[in-house]
Formats: C-alpha cells, sequence, structure tokens
C-alpha cells in the first residue's frame, strides 16, 4: 500500500514536457491570447445576468457584485498566471497538478476539466441552436421540428442538427490550425465587443437617475450573494493557460493574456450592469433577456435585433475556445500515457492534436444532439472550482520547488494570497447543490476507476 501511494504520486518534470511540446507552432501573441480568452468569458452571460441578478439579488447594486467577483476570479487568475509563466506547457491545471502534486491528482483535475470544457461546449451548442432558430424566423425559414433540439421521443423531436453543425464547423476551422482559427476568433471578439459598446453607447441616453434609488435595496449581503451568482460570469479565462505550449514569450505573454482577459471582462460586465439598471427599474428586469427587454422598453428595437446577432457571435467564440482547450487537454493526458498514446500524435502540416480533436468533437457533438444538458450545467462550476482550488493551493508547492525558475509574473502578497484564493474557491464550491455534490463524486469515482484500470500502467512514468 506505501508502495502504492508512493507511485500514485510520481512527479512529471517540466524539462519532460518541454521536451514533447516544442513541436508545436509558436504562432500566439497576447493580443491572440487575449481575444482567446475574452472569447470564452464573455457569452450570452453578458446579455442576461446583470437582469436577473440585479432583480433578484443584488438590486442596482450588481454592478457591485460584478466588481466584487472580478476581484474573486483576479486571486484565482493571478496563481493561473503564475504556473503559465514557470511551467509554459500545454493541458492547463492537469499538467500544473501532474508537476506539484503528483500524476493521480494531476489526472483528478484533468478529469474535473474534461468535465467542464465539454459540458460547456454541448451547453451553449444547444442555445445557440434556439438562438438560431430565433434569428431566421423573421426570414420564413424554420428547422423542422424533427432535428430542432435534444431527443424528446413523445414529442417527435430526435436530434439537434443545428448543435451538430456549428461544432462540426468549429472543429473543422479549428483542424486547419490556430494561426487561421486565431485571426477568426479575433475579429469576431472584436465585433461581439463592438456590440456590447453599441449598447452601453445607445443605453446611457436612456439613464434614469431615479432608477438607481434604492442602489442597494437588498442591502450588502445582497450584493455578496450576487457576486456568488455572477462569479460564474468568468469562468472561462483559465482556457488561455491550455494554449502554453502554441504561445510565443509564453513567460511575458501568458499573463498579460490571463489578467487582460479579466480586465476586460470586468469593464464589459461593469458597463453593461450599470446602464441596464439606469434603463429600467431593476424590479422589472426578472426576464430571460433583460438586455434586449431594455432596449425594447425604451423604443430600441434595431439595437434588439443585433444583439441577438452578438449574442450568437459570443456562443460561437465561446465554443472556439472550449473545444480548443478540450482537445488540448486530451493531448496532453495522452502524452503522458494516460489515455491511449494516438491522441498524442501531432499533425504534421498544421502541427495540431488532430486525433484528440476528432475524439471531443465527436463527444460533444453527440451530447449536443441527443441529450439535455441544464440539469448538468451547474457541474461545469464544480470542475472549474475543483482546479481553482488545486490551482491556488499550489503556488505554495511551486515556490518551494528549486527545479523550476520563474522569472516571470509571480502572485503579489505571497503566502496570503495563494491561500485567500483557495479558501474562496472553497467557500464557492460549498455553495453548489447537494445534486451536482452526487453527480460530481460519481465523474472522479469513475475518472478513479480509469485511472487504476488504464492509466497508471501505460503512465509514461510507468515506464521510464
Amino acid at each position: 500500500m506505501i508502495a502504492m501511494k508512493f507511485h500514485i504520486f510520481r512527479k512529471q518534470s517540466i524539462q519532460n514536457y518541454l521536451g514533447k511540446d516544442i513541436k508545436f507552432s509558436k504562432t500566439m501573441n497576447a493580443l491572440d491570447l487575449i481575444s482567446l480568452g475574452v472569447g470564452a468569458v464573455i457569452g450570452t452571460g453578458i446579455f442576461i445576468l446583470p437582469g436577473t441578478v440585479a432583480a433578484t439579488s443584488a438590486g442596482p447594486g450588481v454592478s457591485l457584485s460584478f466588481m466584487v467577483a472580478a476581484i474573486v476570479c483576479a486571486l484565482a487568475g493571478m496563481c493561473y498566471a503564475e504556473f503559465a509563466s514557470a511551467i509554459p506547457v500545454a493541458g492547463s491545471a492537469y499538467s500544473y497538478g501532474n508537476i506539484v502534486y503528483g500524476e493521480f491528482t494531476g489526472w483528478i483535475i484533468g478529469w474535473a476539466l474534461i468535465l467542464e470544457y465539454m459540458l460547456s461546449v454541448a451547453t451553449v451548442a444547444a442555445g445557440w441552436s434556439s438562438y438560431f432558430s430565433s434569428f431566421i424566423s423573421p426570414f420564413g425559414l424554420k428547422i423542422p421540428k424533427a432535428i430542432s433540439g435534444p431527443m424528446n421521443l413523445s414529442h417527435g423531436v430526435y436530434f439537434d442538427l443545428v448543435s451538430v453543425l456549428i461544432i462540426l464547423v468549429i472543429s473543422i476551422l479549428l483542424s486547419r490550425g490556430m494561426k487561421n482559427s486565431i485571426k477568426i476568433n479575433v475579429v469576431a471578439v472584436f465585433i461581439k465587443i463592438a456590440i456590447i459598446l453599441i449598447f452601453i453607447f445607445v443605453g446611457v441616453q436612456f439613464i434614469k437617475p431615479s432608477n438607481y434609488h434604492p442602489f442597494l435595496p437588498y442591502h450588502f449581503p445582497g450584493v455578496i450573494k450576487g457576486a456568488t451568482t455572477v462569479f460564474f460570469a468568468f469562468l472561462g479565462f483559465d482556457v488561455v493557460s491550455s494554449s502554453a505550449a502554441e504561445v510565443k514569450n509564453p513567460k511575458k505573454n501568458m499573463p498579460l493574456g490571463i489578467i487582460g482577459t479579466l480586465a476586460i471582462a470586468a469593464l464589459l460586465y461593469f458597463g453593461v450592469s450599470i446602464v441596464l439598471t439606469g434603463m429600467v427599474n431593476y424590479t422589472k428586469l426578472d426576464v430571460s433577456n433583460p438586455v434586449a427587454f431594455a432596449l425594447q422598453y425604451v423604443h430600441q428595437d434595431w439595437v434588439a435585433e443585433l444583439l441577438s446577432f452578438g449574442a450568437m457571435l459570443g456562443m460561437a467564440t465561446m465554443m472556439l475556445t472550449m473545444i480548443y482547450s478540450s482537445s488540448r487537454l486530451i493531448y496532453a493526458m495522452a502524452r503522458d500515457g494516460l489515455l491511449p498514446t494516438t491522441f498524442s500524435k501531432l499533425d504534421s502540416k498544421h502541427k495540431s492534436p488532430q486525433n484528440s480533436l476528432v475524439a471531443v468533437t465527436i463527444i460533444i457533438a453527440l451530447g449536443a444532439a441527443f441529450f439535455s444538458v441544464d440539469q448538468l450545467a451547474n457541474l461545469v462550476n464544480f470542475g472549474t472550482l475543483f482546479a481553482f482550488t488545486l490551482v491556488s493551493f499550489g503556488i505554495l508547492k511551486l515556490r518551494k520547488r528549486t527545479d523550476i525558475v520563474n522569472d516571470g509574473f509571480k502572485v503579489p502578497g505571497y503566502p496570503y494570497l495563494p491561500v485567500i484564493s483557495g479558501l474562496i474557491c472553497i467557500f464557492m464550491i460549498c455553495h453548489l447543490s447537494s445534486e451536482v455534490y452526487l453527480m460530481a463524486i460519481i465523474w472522479l469515482i469513475l475518472g478513479t476507476i480509469i485511472y487504476f484500470l488504464y492509466g497508471y500502467h501505460h503512465s509514461q512514468l510507468e515506464h521510464d
């Protein structure tokens, strides 16, 4: 038993990772990373959460809720930035865990992230399909009922064709290499931000100061309650660290990408929430699409239509980022032998893991086509917070490693800020539902079984 404990916590060396990941084409700069991060973070949530949280939890003080959540995410973001600077390899938190905690802990982190990334894309693809159906209806077009949603035989629905097609289109784009994918993503993110800024510019002209009174109708506890909800609007910045092996000068650009993503996201969320609650009294914003509602309320229907396009674009960039990150995560786990090594092979032309991309695409497409993932959506939050917790506390172990030299970004206020970050993440996990705990435990048990039946025996470290 003692020998087994020793072996499952055996650690990978950074030199081994760097030697394997050198095959990737290094094409991304800080701007590319920020567009990747903003593409993941700013989705449909920016058009929904500011209104619903204002109505139910924080009132006009929802802008303060976003500030609090941004500060909390910034703590975890700085921990990710230090790891990305010190260990610029593919695999994000999975690889970090393998190096500082050991193989089994790294595997569990990776297994939780698989849940986060793939479930996120399946969820968003279903949402994109709904928006697309609404978008084409004014033109007299309609998706046949049989292929219009997840399987529901009693209603004559078999699968969601549109969600499958958008996943396939994005995956084909990614298969052409990250250089071209990033160019398209940068353009899409700029258009998305422009649409959000148009809303802010138009909306600010209809602000009524009386709508800000009372500013804190639910008092400061309402702001904190709102922060625990909108915290999840920032999740996704961690996918930036998945791209470390494909970044030029990662020690400089990775921290800029992670922290820049959070800064831009925070400003956009703050701006939308301030303008929205100034346009319409917060008590009227508990609707499915509060931003569009506010624009229609002040008779700016053309901007509301524009927002629908912005929402679709936002979901598309989020799916691109998450599919990309999923394929790099599968690559990293196969690189270490914990998954079949065929998934670690890089395409000779584009220098990207095509086999892992194909596997990820098939799994996500099947999930989006046949299953309603609404009940599983909170599992995304568990997978993310679980990784955040171990990355935050992992800084303490990273700083003790004399074999890892980091002359780039370091978390200020060490050791206090990493510990505070980890404790806050645990606090957030404690606010998830018991249903989520049950499903998360089942998922982690399944991952543990796979590790001991396959990963442990095929691990590269087992044969070194």
